[in-house]
């Protein structure tokens, strides 16, 4: 029997085919216009911003409508105002979406007005006003827009408009102008993306971050700011816990390419939240502490370029912002020849006394030598460094490099004082295709949830607990210790084990259905079952990261475990000559016994191999015979 779902299952959104679309936009673009790759990869983007700013509109709309006064019989229409207390973006009607798909093709016979009351003679300038009237919502958008549609021909913009009038744009979350610059980047790589080391924050990376240091208010500053992730990322998880992001915190940035400020700014608009951003010379981090707040940030996040050369020393040093001085400078030519460590001095010296940073490193950072290792000494002996985390292969779109996280506390519990938190999450990360892994919302969870512990917020991890049950046990009352201990007896692999087995049953009913239907109804058949599969599918991984994280930690006791997390004394860290690596700690967990013995199964494959040899040889002998033969009668003939 088809069982339905019990709860609405969000069924992943194919990110890739939206891209593939976005990049035939810009094949369009290239394919119609003379501009360089550079000046129209901005208009694309733009498009698409405008697109994802109404869905966002349209949604709280019906939000700000629900339970909304009447006036004569009316309801009264929304304003800038109520959108402005959600957080949102207002867009007046000619700077909707669906307003500039729906222009006739013939723009004159819709007798169009700018703003400034000019005619309005192409989609182009149509384009062009949207875009003005956006400005004028957003002061934080003021000067960023594009307004040069009017290089495009009216007919290409039209199917520009067309490819983003997409719904799967309205199902995509988080941080998709983010996303959608770091594809642009791969593609455009030597004409946008010059700048070593200049690459997009994945989204789990910098949510992981921010489960980290939890912000709650304050400053926050990222100093090499990007696309504005670390924003977006903070200001929904502030919003999550209740509040509001723009009362509550106090966003700074700092990014040297103008470009990717007017994306981050973008970005933040998009997202409803109000920041600071400043570009171009006076926004390179090395010689500029632009907005002032060294020792004045509650929270600094931040995913810089790695393995920067050619810094000018004597500039950086008087710069200052250097609590453990200068790295390793080329005497000759008196330049810093790798940056990771003027960034980490940086994001220790923007805290406060109470102040966390999280950012994003190379992992050779851990564990370099020569001055990178008495800076490293001497930050390790401030106490503050708190949790370090390795990250595996894969995780970056464009690039397979392996990185680092690290995390700084000024205002560590006196218990964690002279003690650091080793992750070591290499191994462990869901694998979205061959070329990109991520963690899931459930393994952000889980590595979360070690921090924790290692903090004594059981509480935290107890919340956590409560929210698999919810799902898998199919309770909403709070957890109970009896009910725990309950479950914690009956087996580590009870839930996955059950829905396993429905899993494969639903897999066995949908192939019947499937080949059962007819030929009209198989296409709605085979999808309505898609559904019902996926649902088991997802119950039976949330199963799996259960186990995994009560396996491991039971009722809610922080322990070492090996291969993953080990909380380690600064003496030890010293008798390990100060490398800040996880895998020097944490150790490598044994491998389960699989009941093959190995040297009898290698002498299978030795049998194996000298028997399929023997029957090579006579296969080759078997050739050459007839071989000869045939010659040979070729020969008589």
């Amino acid at each position: 029997m088809h069982v339905q779902p019990l709860r609405k299952h969000f069924v992943m959104i194919n990110i890739r085919k939206l891209e593939a679309e976005l990049w035939e936009s810009a094949d369009l673009l290239r394919q119609g216009s003379k501009l360089t790759s550079s000046q129209y990869c901005m208009p694309v983007l733009a498009l698409l911003f405008l697109r994802y700013a109404y869905s966002r509109y349209k949604m709280v709309e019906a939000e700000i409508l629900q339970g909304r006064p009447m006036r004569g019989g009316r309801v009264m229409p929304v304003e800038p105002s109520d959108f402005a207390a959600k957080s949102a973006l207002y867009l007046p009607r000619e700077a909707q979406f669906d307003y500039l798909v729906n222009l006739p093709d013939n723009i004159l016979d819709a007798h169009l007005k700018g703003k400034d009351g000019h005619d309005i003679n192409s989609l182009g300038e149509a384009v062009n006003n949207a875009m003005q009237l956006v400005e004028d919502q957003s002061e934080l958008l003021t000067g960023v827009l594009p307004k040069t549609y009017t290089m495009f021909a009216d007919d290409l913009l039209r199917e520009l408009l067309r490819i983003f009038n997409n719904k799967t744009i309205d199902e995509v979350g988080g941080d998709i102008i983010g996303r959608i610059y770091e594809y642009f980047l791969s593609k455009f790589a030597k004409a946008v993306a010059s700048d070593d080391g200049v690459f997009f924050t994945p989204k789990s990376l910098v949510k992981m971050l921010v489960n980290v240091l939890e912000p709650k208010q304050g400053v926050m500053l990222d100093p090499a700011c990007g696309s504005g992730g670390m924003f977006v990322q903070t200001g929904d998880f502030v919003n999550a816990a209740g509040m509001n992001a723009n009362s509550q915190m106090t966003f700074y940035g700092q990014e040297k390419v103008e470009y990717n400020a007017q994306l981050c700014l973008m970005n933040m608009a998009v997202h409803g939240l109000n920041g600071r951003i400043i570009s171009g010379d006076e926004a390179n981090t090395f010689y500029h502490d632009a907005h002032n707040l060294a020792g004045k940030c509650d929270y600094v996040m931040a995913n810089p370029p790695f393995n920067v050369d050619k810094v000018k020393a004597e500039s950086t040093f008087a710069a200052g912002r250097l609590p453990f001085g200068l790295p390793g400078v080329n005497a000759k030519k008196k330049e810093v020849s790798n940056a990771n460590y003027l960034w980490i001095s940086y994001f220790y010296a923007y805290l406060n006394d109470h102040g966390r940073a999280g950012f994003v490193m190379a992992s050779s950072a851990t564990d370099s030598a020569n001055k990178d290792r008495d800076i490293r000494e001497q930050l390790v002996r401030t106490g503050d460094v708190d949790v370090m985390m390795s990250v595996g292969n894969n995780f970056f779109y464009t690039l397979s490099l392996p990185c680092s996280l690290w995390f700084f506390d000024r205002a560590k519990r006196p218990e964690n004082r002279d003690k650091v938190l080793f992750i070591d999450a290499r191994n462990y990360y869901t694998v979205v295709d061959r070329t990109l892994n991520e963690w899931s919302e459930w393994q952000l969870r889980n590595l979360q949830a070690i921090v924790h512990l290692y903090r004594g917020e059981t509480e935290k991890y107890r919340t956590l607990l409560n929210d698999y049950l919810k799902i898998l046990d199919n309770v909403s009352a709070p957890l109970t210790n009896e009910r725990l201990e309950e479950i914690i007896k009956t087996g580590d692999k009870e839930f996955s084990t059950r829905f396993s087995a429905c899993l494969e049953r639903e897999k066995q009913d949908a192939k019947k259905a499937i080949a059962g239907a007819s030929r009209k109804e198989k296409k709605q058949v085979e999808a309505e079952w898609n559904e019902t599969i996926a649902y088991w599918e997802d119950l039976v991984e949330t199963a799996k990261q259960f186990e995994w994280l009560v396996e491991k930690f039971g009722e809610g006791e922080y322990q070492d475990v090996l291969g993953l997390c080990k909380v380690a004394t600064i003496q030890e860290i010293e008798e390990k000559n100060y490398s800040l690596t996880p895998g020097a700690y944490v150790g490598v967990a044994e491998q389960e016994d699989d009941g093959v013995d190995f040297h009898e199964r290698m002498t299978e494959i030795h049998n194996e191999l000298a028997r399929l040899n023997t029957e090579a040889n006579a296969l080759m002998t078997d050739i050459l015979k007839s071989w000869e033969d045939l010659t040979r009668k070729e020969a008589q003939s």
